[in-house]
């Protein structure tokens, strides 16, 4: 109970929450796009996207489960498949604007590549931020307050004509 306790007071405000996500995910999601650019070009670049995008939202959830969100912990399989959701979102999205930038320009260029990359990342990951904060982890803290709430113990009391009726059927 006391874990417990401690977990529900050091969960981070909003604020707090979303510059840990930046940092934790951003961070990771700037690495990804490096790691997206270097596996494109030994395969297709949805193939690439997919297997980065697997492994950094595996360790994404991971993250935002121990250091973003204040879970207190690893995050669960549920929190795991969850936070996939958001990634195949997310996915969809980076997909959607590159198939864009290369119906717009024949060429892109690897920096114009890496702005829409970006962009689209970005967008992404706001979303994701509010789908964590809100859904996946967000079970955590209500689990958390509603176990340190205290249980109230009340009597219940009768009123008089309820009384009166009850000794009328006793007599």
């Amino acid at each position: 109970m006391e874990t417990v306790h401690r977990q529900q007071q050091t969960a981070p405000t909003a604020y707090a929450a979303f510059a840990r996500f930046v940092l934790c995910g951003g961070g990771l999601g700037l690495a990804s796009s490096f790691a997206v650019a270097g596996l494109a070009s030994w395969i297709p670049w949805g193939l690439a996207n997919a297997l980065i995008t697997v492994v950094s939202t595996l360790l994404a959830t991971e993250l935002h489960a121990r250091f973003t969100f204040g879970a207190g912990g690893r995050a669960t399989w549920r929190q795991h498949v969850q936070s996939a959701g958001s990634a195949a979102a997310a996915y969809t999205l980076t997909c959607a604007a590159m198939i864009v930038l290369q119906q717009l320009a024949a060429e892109p260029g690897a920096v114009l590549e890496q702005i829409v990359y970006l962009s689209a990342s970005a967008v992404a990951g706001v979303a994701r931020f509010a789908i964590l904060r809100l859904v996946v982890f967000a079970r955590n803290r209500s689990l958390a307050a509603t176990a340190v709430r205290p249980v109230r113990a009340t009597v219940a009391r009768t009123s008089t004509a309820a009384s009166s009726a009850a000794l009328c059927h006793a007599a």
